[in-house]
């Protein structure tokens, strides 16, 4: 069990084709392994078992019959709970959808099933994609697997804990505004956002329709690759997919690995870095673009004016399109009805139903949202944060006429302790200063561990940044960096939950 649970994706494809192991015995480990630890992470908010392990014998039987299979089938996999699943609860960490079970795939969840990947279950996230620590889920917080008094990140901390506590090789998340990159960062594993429009949104439960996007998590970059080309690709139902090949990520990632990056030139974004970032994560930053001049690229420093407004205009932004989106989830239409006994009146019902069901970071957003779309403030707010998007957009576009990659830490800090900014929501917000001027802008972005802090021995994460449509050049440097520093999860012996 031990060597199934700590296998790549790929390693562990190669065996279920090859018939060394049967995907069922792999589903098995991988939920023997949920049950042993997860009481203890909190990354699934429901494990499917009976579905899991029905999906790993179609995979068997088909290898059995000589029937093609794809590059992942038989591997297992944890789903973040904000894409639809057909008869399997898809809560997005909400009380107003605690009971909810959807009538139909997500495209995604459809293309995973189609692949023959094993879905485990579904995982632990901030309401509706809301935060940046899973401590805003109804159903409690997610806990970090390398020290459990810390939190995972967020708001798909219940996706990346699951990798980083072997629970599962590969996982799913979405990416707002660093919800995948920020957990990649803090667990010590690799998280991915797309280029926007790359991965379809169709049935993943919207929050911010500009800034969502679904992408691959994995412990390596292979596994991260192979992944995204399951996943990408242009999709009819989805009116923001792009109609393109998918970039090739998978031929990028194997091509990286050989170590070199003779020709490649890696800008530093300077405004990421000084006050407010911890000395331990700016030191492995330094180290690792050392590592990158080591391999052969060329390193030059990019000033990029324009992201020092991304965070504010961002929190105008994001809660702008989810006081929106969320206006369904009414008690009349979506969602949970609370305080119905026919004495009140719809206004009432949907009132005492909003205030019940949604937690304290949903109607900050909703409130702040609604005001910046108020009438009278919708230009000096809303349309005033979309004219700094602008701006940003075109300080990638001039950026990338120069350099072919972007890097910066992918967060300020390590992971930090469960509580410690649960009252102060700006600092809370700080954890994605770096990650969402990537979102504004819809370019794709990645985390990829570069090793530990020296400060706290806590995982750190490098960023990752290339122009739209362009996601294969930041696979192939995250490739070659990593075979370059190897596993920050291998040779650590013992984490807070026992390997």
């Amino acid at each position: 069990m031990t060597d199934l649970i700590r296998s790549t994706a790929a390693e562990l494809a190669a065996k279920v084709a090859s018939r060394e192991v049967s995907a069922t015995e792999v589903a098995q480990a991988h939920l023997d392994r949920i049950g042993e630890v997860d009481g203890a992470v909190h990354a699934f908010l429901h494990v499917d078992t009976e579905g899991a392990l029905a999906a790993a014998k179609r995979v068997d039987d088909d290898i059995a019959a000589g029937k093609p299979v794809g590059p992942l089938a038989g591997v297992p996999l944890a789903l973040k709970d904000v894409f639809t699943t057909e008869g399997v609860p898809t809560t997005c960490g909400s009380a107003m959808l605690a009971t909810w079970k959807p009538p139909y795939d997500a495209t995604v969840t459809r293309r995973l099933k189609e692949a023959g990947i094993v879905i485990l279950g579904k995982t632990n996230m901030d309401e509706f994609a809301m935060g940046s620590s899973t401590e805003n889920s109804a159903f409690g917080p997610t806990r970090n697997p390398w020290d459990l008094d810390r939190i995972p990140g967020g708001s798909g901390g219940g996706s990346s804990a699951s990798l980083a506590a072997f629970e599962a090789p590969l996982a799913i998340g979405t990416d707002t505004g660093g919800s995948i990159r920020q957990p990649g960062s803090v667990t010590g594993t690799v998280g991915v956002k797309p280029t926007y429009g790359g991965v379809s949104r169709y049935g993943l439960v919207a929050f911010s329709s500009s800034l969502d996007q679904g992408g691959p998590c994995a412990r390596t970059v292979l596994d991260a690759a192979l992944l995204h080309e399951v996943i990408a690709g242009y999709d009819p139902m989805d009116s923001t997919s792009i109609d393109a090949p998918v970039p090739p990520v998978v031929a990028a990632a194997r091509e990286g690995a050989n170590g070199d990056l003779s020709g490649v030139t890696v800008g530093v974004v300077t405004q990421f870095s000084g006050e407010g970032y911890q000395a331990g994560v700016l030191r492995s930053f330094e180290a690792a673009v050392a590592q990158l001049k080591q391999l052969g690229a060329e390193v030059v420093e990019i000033s990029c004016p324009s992201f020092d407004y991304a965070l504010p205009a961002y929190y105008l932004i994001a809660p702008s399109e989810a006081s929106s989106n969320l206006a369904r989830f009414d008690a009349m239409r979506y969602g949970a009805r609370h305080g119905d006994d026919d004495t009140r009146s719809a206004e009432e019902v949907m009132a005492i139903t909003r205030d019940q069901c949604f937690g304290a970071e949903v109607k900050r957003r909703i409130m702040i949202g609604t005001y910046a779309l108020s009438s009278g403030y919708y230009d000096a707010y809303y349309g005033s944060a979309q004219k700094v998007r602008t701006l940003i957009t075109r300080d990638f576009q001039q950026a990338f006429e120069k350099v072919d990659v972007l890097v910066s830490p992918t967060t300020p800090t390590t992971a930090f302790k469960i509580g410690e900014r649960a009252d102060d929501p700006i600092a809370m917000y700080k954890a994605d200063l770096c990650t969402i001027p990537a979102n504004l802008a819809g370019t794709p972005a990645m985390s990829v561990p570069s090793g530990l802090s020296d400060e706290d021995g806590l995982p750190v994460g490098l960023q990752i940044m290339a122009p739209a449509l362009q996601d294969h050049r930041m696979y192939r440097v995250a490739a070659a960096y990593e075979a370059a520093r190897g596993s920050v999860l291998a040779g650590v012996p013992e984490l807070a939950v026992a390997r």
